[in-house]
């Protein structure tokens, strides 16, 4: 399984599937996913991250910096 940084915390995530777990039988569960937000941006959150996102609104790459602080 590979990792990825979350671009909110930084923190690494793992990430499932792809070659890297072929030929294992690790059933590790992907720890985030990647998002196109309202301004056309994309970044990949760990779940943590993604929750603390604004609900009230649509979500800017102004607000994924805004994790970090």
């Amino acid at each position: 399984m590979s990792s990825d940084p979350c671009d909110g915390c930084d923190e690494e995530v793992p990430v499932a599937g792809g070659a890297g777990d072929f030929w294992t039988f690790e059933a590790e569960a992907t720890g985030g996913m990647t998002l196109e937000l309202a301004d056309g941006s994309e970044h990949f959150l760990c779940f943590d991250c993604i929750e603390r996102l604004p609900d009230d609104r649509e979500v800017t790459a102004a607000d994924v910096a805004a994790l970090s602080e």
